[in-house]
C-alpha cells in the first residue's frame, strides 16, 4: 500500500505546532507495517542549512495557478523509513515565518496543485493521498475536477484530516478565478456563507474525513465547537472518523532525555524526585513537599487560562506551586507576571517557549494543568503522563479520550466536565488530596507512565481505515 501524506509542516524540517508532530511521526509508524509512506511539504526558509545540504534535487516543473505558471523545484531526502519531498518556490516560501501572509491562499493553492502535478515526476502514484488541514484542502477539490479521469491518476483515494476546525481557509470569491482557475459551475463546492471556504471544499470532495480524536469527531458536529462547519459535515453520508494522535515515545522518554537532570523509568522513579528538585532550584522556588503544578501552553482564552486566573489565589492558598511557560495574550502574560511578583516563593512565570525548559517541567512537576475550552487532541497531557506528571484536564476532545479520572477504574489523571472555574478547582483539590498519600500517589504515577500513547496503536487504526477505503468502489 502506497500513501502520500501532504501537509504544510512536518518535523524535523519545519514546525509551528502539533501538525508537525503528527506528520513527523505517523508516516514512520505506518511504514513499519510494510507500507510505502512518503511526505510532501513546502521548502521553507526555516529549513536548516544542515538539512538543505542533504537534499537531493530531482527536477523542476511549472504549476498552474490560474493564468500564471509558477516554478516548482522538487527536492527529496530520506529520514528513517520515510521519503520526504520538499517543494521549492522562493517567492512563496523563502520568507520569515510560515503563515500569516496576505497571499496565504495563493501559496497553498499553489502547493495543493503542485502535490498532484509532481506525481509523474517522482514516479509515485499513491493509493492514498492523506491531506491535513486547510493548507491542503484544495488537493481533493483539484483531484475531483481536474485529475481524477486521467489514466495515471485513476483510483487514488483522498483522506482529509481536520486537526483544528477553527482554521478553515476563508477568502473572497475572487480567488476561484484569480488563483484556482476552476470553471464557475464548480464554485458551489467552495461556497460557504458568501465566501470561499477551502475546508468546506475538502469536506465536499474527499473520500473520507477524519479528525484527531474520537471525541472531537463528535464535537465538531455541534455548533458550539464547529465554527459553523457542522452544517457541511452533517451533510456527508459517511461518519467523521476520529483517531487519537500519538506521541513520539523515543523523543519523549525520561529514560533517555538529555534535557532533564536525571533519567528515570516507571519502575525506578527516584530520578523524578531529582528532576523536581532541580526544576525548583533553577526557578528559585523552595524545595519542599507542596504540590508543583506545571503549565506549558499558549496563554490564550480557549486554553482555559481564564479559569486558572479566576481561582488562582484559591489554589495558592492550598499551598500549590506553579511553574508556567508560555506566551500569548498580554492580559494573561501580565497576570502571571504579577502573580510571580506577589508570590515569588510559589509562582515562576517564563514568557516564551523554551523546549528544554518544557521538558524539565514535564519531568519535574507533580501535576500538569490543562483546562482547555476545546482541544482537538492535545499532546501535552500525553507527554506529561509519559514523564509521570499527573494531568488535570477538562473532558473535551483528545483530553477526554486520553485522561481518565483517578476516582474510577484505570484512572491516570483528574478530570472535570463543565467549563467552570469551580469545577476545575475541585479537580485540583482532589489531586492535591491524593498527593498527600504518598503510597497511592506513587502507584498513580507508575500507572500513568505505563500508559501507551505511542503511534503504533494509532497507525494500526489508520492502516485499517486505508484498507477499508481502498476496498470501497466509487
Amino acid at each position: 500500500m502506497k500513501i502520500l501524506y501532504a501537509a504544510s509542516e512536518a518535523k524535523p524540517f519545519s514546525a509551528s505546532g502539533g501538525l508537525a508532530d503528527v506528520v513527523g511521526s505517523l508516516p514512520s509508524a505506518v511504514s513499519r507495517k510494510n507500507c510505502d509512506c512518503r511526505v510532501v511539504m513546502p521548502l521553507y526558509r526555516n529549513v536548516s542549512p544542515e538539512v538543505r545540504n542533504q537534499l537531493t534535487y530531482l527536477t523542476d516543473i511549472t504549476v498552474d495557478v490560474s493564468w500564471r505558471k509558477q516554478y516548482c523545484g522538487i527536492y527529496t531526502i530520506k529520514k528513517g523509513n520515510v521519503t520526504y519531498y520538499l517543494l521549492d518556490n522562493p517567492y512563496y516560501y523563502m520568507r520569515d515565518g510560515m503563515y500569516g501572509f496576505y497571499d496565504d491562499c495563493e501559496r497553498y493553492v499553489f502547493f495543493s496543485r503542485a502535490v498532484l502535478e509532481i506525481l509523474p515526476h517522482i514516479d509515485f502514484f499513491p493509493d492514498i493521498i492523506h491531506c491535513n488541514d486547510w493548507q491542503t484542502a484544495m488537493i481533493p477539490v483539484f483531484y475531483q475536477i481536474l485529475y481524477k479521469y486521467h489514466q495515471e491518476y485513476q483510483n487514488i483515494k483522498i483522506i482529509y484530516t481536520i486537526h483544528n476546525i477553527q482554521y478553515q481557509g476563508v477568502y473572497g470569491k475572487e480567488v476561484v478565478t484569480e488563483l484556482m482557475g476552476l470553471p464557475s459551475y464548480h464554485t458551489n463546492l467552495l461556497d460557504f456563507d458568501g465566501c470561499v471556504n477551502l475546508m468546506k471544499g475538502a469536506i465536499e470532495t474527499a473520500d473520507c474525513i477524519t479528525t484527531v480524536s474520537p471525541t472531537y469527531a463528535k464535537e465538531i458536529l455541534d455548533p458550539w465547537y464547529s465554527y459553523g462547519m457542522d452544517r457541511a459535515l452533517v451533510r456527508r453520508k459517511d461518519p467523521i472518523i476520529g483517531i487519537l494522535n500519538g506521541i513520539d515515545t523515543e523523543d519523549y522518554n525520561p529514560k533517555t532525555d538529555s534535557n532533564i537532570s536525571e533519567k528515570y523509568t516507571a519502575l525506578k522513579r527516584n530520578g523524578k524526585k531529582a528532576c523536581r528538585a532541580a526544576l525548583l532550584q533553577e526557578l528559585n522556588l523552595p524545595v519542599d513537599d507542596s504540590p508543583v503544578i506545571g503549565i506549558v501552553t499558549r496563554l490564550v482564552a480557549h486554553k482555559g487560562i481564564d479559569l486558572i486566573r479566576y481561582v488562582f489565589h484559591e489554589m495558592l492558598e492550598m499551598g500549590c506551586k506553579f511553574v508556567i511557560l508560555g506566551s500569548g495574550e498580554k492580559i494573561f502574560e501580565d497576570f502571571f507576571h504579577e502573580m510571580q511578583l506577589q508570590h515569588p516563593e510559589q509562582v515562576s512565570t517564563t514568557i516564551g517557549f523554551i523546549p528544554a525548559l518544557a521538558r524539565k517541567i514535564y519531568a519535574g512537576a507533580d501535576m500538569f494543568l490543562m483546562p482547555s475550552q476545546n482541544e482537538p487532541c492535545g499532546l501535552a497531557q500525553m507527554i506529561s503522563l509519559r514523564y509521570g506528571t499527573i494531568p488535570i484536564v477538562r473532558e473535551t476532545g483528545g483530553l477526554k479520550d486520553s485522561v481518565i479520572d483517578a476516582g474510577g477504574k484505570n484512572g491516570n489523571g483528574f478530570t472535570f466536565k463543565t467549563y467552570d472555574a469551580l469545577d476545575m478547582l475541585d479537580a485540583v483539590k482532589r489531586a492535591c488530596a491524593l498527593f498527600k498519600d504518598k503510597k497511592k500517589w506513587s502507584s498513580l504515577v507508575r500507572y500513568a507512565m505505563n500508559c501507551d500513547f505511542s503511534w503504533d496503536a494509532s497507525a494500526e487504526k489508520y492502516i485499517e481505515l486505508y484498507k477499508n477505503l481502498l476496498e470501497t468502489k466509487d
